[in-house]
Parts: C-alpha cells; structure tokens; sequence
C-alpha cells in the first residue's frame, strides 16, 4: 500500500496538450494504489480467493476518498482477463487485462455507470431493470455503478428492490454516496456495505510527496502538512490543493506560498496568540490577530486553528502519546506538552466551546475581524473564571475564589483589569451569571459578622477583604406597598393606575395563576406569552410597590387567565339570561332576535367584563330586534 503505479507518461501535458489535473492523472488504478482501505481491501481479497463474491456492494465516505475510483477498481478486478494466464476475478492486478483500461476510462459497454444526481426517476431505473437481462457484450459481468445513488426517488429505490434481491448471475452492482442515511435499510441490507475512511495525513503526506517527486516539483515538508491539513483526509481534495499551490508558487513551493494561497496563519503566531490569551493579556492578543490579518490570514480560520491547538493541548494532557504522531510538528509538541502541565480541563473545555461559537459568529459577521477580537476578549476573560459551581461552593465555605487556569487579562503592560462587584444568588446559575457580571477580576466573600456576601474585584493583585467600616450599610427595609397585592386582578388595577398598558394586557391574557403569596409568585405563560415575561412581571411589581416580588415559571398548569375567566363568566350570564323564562318568551315572539351582552345593574366598574370592540360595535350598530 505504502508503493502507487503511476501512469506512464509523467509530464503534465497530455498528447493532445490539454492538462490532467493531479487528481485525475494519478488515479489508483490497482486496490495496491488505494491508500488507507487496507480493512476493505482485505475483506475483497478473501472473497475473491474463497468464491464468496457478493451480488452488490455499498461504498460510502466523505468526498474525495475514492468511492467512484474503487468502485471502477473492482469492476476491473470482477472482469479481470489475461488471454491465456488469467480468467478469474480477482484483486491482484498485476498487469492490463483485456478490459481494463476501457472500464478504468469509463468506456466499457459492460460496465455502466450512471450518474444517480441527474437519473433520479423509476424510468431510468426501469432502463436497468430491462437491460439487465441480457448477457454481458465481451466481459465476464455486467457491472452497474450508480454514483450518488442516495439521491433516487422513493420509486426508483421500491423498482429496483427485486431485481437487487435476485439478480441475473452475470449481473453485479456497485452503488456510492456520500449520505449513507438518505438510503432505504430495505437497499442496505441487500448489500455489503464498505464504510471508506478518511486517509491519515500521514499517508496522506507521503502520497503527496510521491507525486510531487514524480512532478519534479520541489516543496518543503512543512507546506505538505499545510496541505494535508487543510485536505481534512480527502485525497482529491489535497491534490487539488497541491495542483493549485504549484501554479500559485511558479516555482519551489514553500510553507508561506501555501499560507497566502490559503489565508492560513503561522503555526508559531497562531500559538502565541493562544498564549497571549490564556495568560489573560487582551491588547497583545488583538495586536497579534490584527498582524496576521494584515499578512492575509482568515479571522475565521485563525479561530479554527487556536481551536485545532485546544484540542491538541487537550490530547496532550490527557493522552501524552498523541506527541508521537507525525502530523504533530516539533513546535506543536514542545509548547503544547508546556501548556498541558499548566492548564486544567476545565478550562481547555471552555475555551473549546468558546471558540466553536466564535467561528460561526466570524464567519456570519458583517465585519470578521471585529467579530474574532470580540471572541478572544470572551476567551481573555474566560480564562481566569470558576465554573459555576465551583464559585458557589467556595463563597459559601468562606474561601476565596481562585481561577482554575491561567491569570485574570490585562490590557497591555499596567496589567489592569477591569473592576466589579455583584451580589451572590442562591442557586448555581446566579452564581454562574455574578461570576460573568465580575469579569476576571478575583471574588471574595465579605466579613461573616452578617449581611449579604460580597463579590469584591480586585485589580492587578491578590483577593483583598473589605474592612467593616468600609462596607456599604444595610440597605433599608422597603416600605409596605400602599396598594397591598392579592391576586392577579390587584396587579392588573395597579398596572392600570401606572398607565402601562402592555403590562396589563399581558397580566390578563397571558399569565394562568398557580400561586400567589406576597412577594412571590408562580405563573405559567400562555403560548403566546414572551419568553421573559416573568422577568418583566417581577420588575414592574417590584418598581411599582417599592418591595422585593420574585416572578417564577411553574410547570403545572394553572387557573384561566382573566380574560379566559371573563368571557367564561360572560358566557354563563348570556346562557342564563337565554334561559330565563322572560327573556325566552321574547325571544319565541321575535323571531331572529338573539341576546348580544348581559349586565348587571349596581356591579363595580372592576368587576365588569373589559369591553370588546367587536361587542361595541354590535351594541352601537345592532338591528332592533337585538336586545
């Protein structure tokens, strides 16, 4: 497998003067030229050797590992043929048979191939169905390959089914796509299924070395680990990326053609600016992403690269063996082993996820750059944060809350940080959120002679305990609210009386009572009801009455809402009213004449329903027989 046949003829230029493209001139045409499916080619060999040749095969992997190409392979060796030596099928190809470069140049009347994108429907497959009757022209069997064969029609999958199950002895199949998921089980599991892998980048190294050495194109090793990167373990892809890098260096191609052609970063730069982000310093972390911008560099993509360092860091400390591998530069090696010792997990996972929300910001933001400086602003001041929980637990214990990582950012050479304090909550999200209101600075937690715990940030040193005579006082007792609160209905009149329209609206049509004490509150929203209208509720209350009210969500169901509760009640007077003796003997004397509203003399203003523009208008606008 280490060892590819190339073609003959290795200039560049074809006998007609048309160029092949690297990706098509040294396409594998041996299973020994296949480079990283030993497991299928191995699988293969034994069938072959044993007679156990399946009826249809089912290749998948990402683009450019070589489904199509293998699938052409293996029609070559199921009609393998040299007059007088071989007739057999088989996978050691150690010479052109009879019909081999005919099926490898996709020309065999034997061997079909049918491009399942643009022959998605029952007809072409009913074409299949018929042909496939017939013997085979000149070769052993009649192979079909259907590429892309994930995007066939429901009909088309259900029309081929039987022929699938039971076909002719001369006929074989052979189907790739890349969306394994998007086929039938009843297709799957008529055949065998072949899972290609992506190809190591170290054989992926070597095979771009091998052609480069029989292009005569001189390129450094560091450029074809950048290429073999930024290949993702797709062979088409790397030479792609190879032809491209040759015509862009016009010449010897070197690790700095391919990051300009590429918008890549220095693997050094993009570790120092990893550095300058764990140690919190925020203006040098800006400066260096600002100078690899200006070089050409992708923000985007330099947040993918301190990604890619993460994980190795992270490799690295929890599998020290992973320095072993030869994608693994030396730099990478030495400098991530010196970040492994140092930094936690937790603080590894935060930057991970940090910077996989940063990359897809950058990519969607009108301006990249603005956008990755913000990112590693977050990650600067992430650095030096306590898990939630862990902050909570040491502010209850008394002790002081230390950052699990790396020091807190500073901006530029005084080392400042920014300054804040915040209240502690009792539960672990409001934990969570103090910490982020705090920024990088450390916490501390106030003097335990009573009150409320502090969150002191100190800058530019160690955590420091406030004196007691510097604390601030007690905050005093909110007065009782003048309007005392007892159900929805009170909060309804006193959003009224503060002329807050929307609030009360929402009040009566959005919100099903669960519970109601004083100062707190249970509700669960309507369907319709804002995502924060808890929030918003409690605020307003607490605005309004001067006192603490906390505005919960509950997951039980609740009471109606008032408005639902009005119109229950207004739909009980109108029956009432329709069931009344009197009213149903006028109604028997006037025929058409129906009973439009209900009301009741001497109630209270607040208790009658909210009018309705709809009720207004039939009550304005009514005929005479309406009462």
């Amino acid at each position: 497998m280490d060892e590819m046949a190339f073609p003959d003829g290795g200039s560049a230029a074809e006998k007609d003067g048309a160029y092949r493209v690297l990706a098509r001139k040294y396409r594998p045409s041996t299973f020994e030229d296949l480079v990283g499916q030993e497991p299928m080619v191995q699988t293969l060999e034994n069938a072959f050797e044993t007679g156990r040749i399946a009826q249809a095969w089912m290749l998948t992997g990402v683009r450019g590992v070589g489904k199509t190409t293998t699938a052409r392979i293996l029609a070559r060796g199921l009609n393998y043929e040299i007059p007088g030596e071989i007739d057999k099928p088989t996978v050691r190809l150690t010479g052109e048979g009879s019909h081999c470069r005919a099926i490898m140049e996709g020309r065999h009347v034997d061997v079909i191939e049918m491009d399942a994108a643009s022959h998605t429907g029952i007809n072409d497959i009913r074409e299949i169905i018929d042909a496939a009757r017939y013997r085979p022209a000149t070769a052993r069997y009649k192979v079909y390959i259907i590429d892309e064969v994930h995007m066939l029609s429901n009909a088309a999958f259900n029309g081929l089914l039987k022929t699938l199950e039971e076909p002719p002895e001369h006929v074989k199949f052979i189907f790739a796509t890349t969306e394994i998921r998007k086929v039938p089980i009843t297709v799957l599991s008529r055949c065998q299924r072949f899972d290609l892998r992506r190809i190591d980048q170290a054989k992926l190294i070597g095979l771009l070395r091998r052609i480069s050495d029989a292009e005569q194109i001189q390129i450094s090793d560091e450029a074809l680990l950048l290429i073999a990167r930024a290949g993702e373990g797709s062979a088409r892809d790397s030479l792609s990326l190879l032809d491209q890098a040759m015509a862009h260096a016009s010449g010897p191609v070197e690790a700095d053609d391919l990051r300009q052609m590429l918008g890549l970063a220095d693997r050094a730069r993009v570790i120092d600016l990893f550095e300058h982000v764990m140690a919190g310093r925020i203006a040098e972390a800006i400066d260096e992403l600002q100078a690899q911008y200006e070089v050409g560099a992708d923000p985007a993509v330099v947040l993918t690269d301190l990604a890619d360092f993460t994980h190795l860091v992270t490799r690295l400390k929890v599998a020290p063996k992973a320095a072993d591998e030869a994608s693994v530069t030396e730099i990478e090696r030495v400098r991530g082993q010196a970040f492994a010792e140092k930094l936690s997990i937790r603080l590894l996972s935060r930057t991970w996820q940090i910077l996989l929300k940063g990359v897809q910001e950058v990519q969607t933001a009108p301006k990249p750059l603005a956008a990755a400086d913000m990112v590693l602003v977050r990650l600067a001041y992430a650095a030096d944060l306590p898990d939630p929980g862990e902050a909570l637990a040491k502010l209850q214990d008394g002790a002081t809350v230390s950052a699990g990582g790396a020091p807190g950012p500073r901006s530029g050479a005084q080392g400042s940080a920014p300054r804040g304090t915040t209240g502690v909550s009792n539960n672990t999200a409001a934990a969570g959120k103090s910490a982020d209101i705090a920024g990088p600075s450390a916490m501390t937690r106030g003097p335990s002679g009573g009150g409320t715990p502090q969150l002191t940030a100190i800058a530019g040193g160690a955590p420091q305990a406030i004196p007691s005579s510097q604390q601030a006082p007690e905050p005093e007792v909110p007065p009782v609210p003048a309007v005392p609160l007892h159900s929805l209905l009170d909060c309804a009149a006193l959003a009224s009386e503060n002329r807050d329209i929307p609030m009360k609206v929402a009040i009566e049509r959005q919100m099903r009572l669960v519970k109601f004490e004083p100062g707190r509150i249970e509700i669960q929203p309507t369907e319709d009801a804002p995502p924060d209208i808890a929030g918003a509720f409690g605020r307003k209350l607490t605005e309004w009455t001067g006192m603490r009210w906390i505005v919960s969500v509950s997951p039980f169901g609740g009471r109606p809402t008032l408005h639902e509760e009005r119109e229950a009640n207004q739909a009980q007077l109108l029956s009432d009213a329709r069931a009344h003796p009197t009213v149903a003997a006028l109604l028997s004397q006037f025929p058409g004449a129906k009973v439009v509203d209900v009301r009741v003399q001497g109630a209270a203003d607040d208790d009658e329903p909210a009018s309705d523009p709809l009720l207004d208008e039939a009550l304005g606008e009514g005929d005479d027989e309406d009462l």
